[in-house]
């Protein structure tokens, strides 16, 4: 398969997931919407819950290119900062506001899959690594909901903003979660 056409069938498959709901959206609706037929939507993927994998594992693939860098820095301040910039960097990639649209909508299929749980493996890793040496409750917390300002800023600022002012408003907050966990 063709990364163009993977692309395509993903994107294609979340907008609908997003319109209509992960349950009332069919196959069928996905290959119509691609103007191409069922079986050959199926040459791709089997089913939706497939599509819906390969969107996540896309996004495991960058935690752990992440992680791996994380895990060869240094633990300071400036680590934590460029550890979520860098986060926060794929984040805001070009077709991360309809996964997210996506995954605020469809919370419990991701969370039903295996890769839902794989993906909260991931981005918990990662905040144990924004986090350390401070291994306290207070920094744990600081450092996931680090994560968190850059995720919720999609569905909790109503405001029309670009991706790069979103961008930068989450980092801003983020940091100020961040600088806390050096100061105790």
């Amino acid at each position: 398969m063709t990364e163009s056409t993977r692309a395509r069938i993903q994107s294609v498959a979340l907008e609908l997931f997003t319109e209509q709901g992960y349950e009332k959206t069919s196959l069928r609706e996905v290959a119509e919407r691609l103007g191409v037929t069922k079986a050959a939507l199926y040459y791709h993927f089997k089913s939706k819950d497939e599509i819906v994998s390969s969107v996540v594992e896309d996004r495991l693939t960058s935690f752990d290119d992440l992680i791996k860098t994380a895990e060869d820095m240094p633990p300071t301040a400036e680590t934590r900062r460029e550890i979520l910039t860098r986060y926060a960097d794929a984040f805001f990639s070009s077709d991360q506001p309809s996964v997210m649209r996506f995954f605020e909508q469809n919370q419990t299929v991701v969370k039903s899959l295996a890769v839902g749980k794989e993906m909260r493996d991931r981005l918990m890793r990662i905040a144990h690594l924004i986090a350390r040496p401070d291994a306290s409750p207070e920094g744990q917390l600081r450092a996931a909901l680090a994560i968190f300002a850059v995720h919720s800023s999609y569905f909790a600022i109503q405001a029309d903003l670009t991706n790069d002012e979103r961008k930068s408003l989450a980092l801003q907050i983020a940091f100020e979660l961040l600088d806390r966990i050096d100061q105790g």
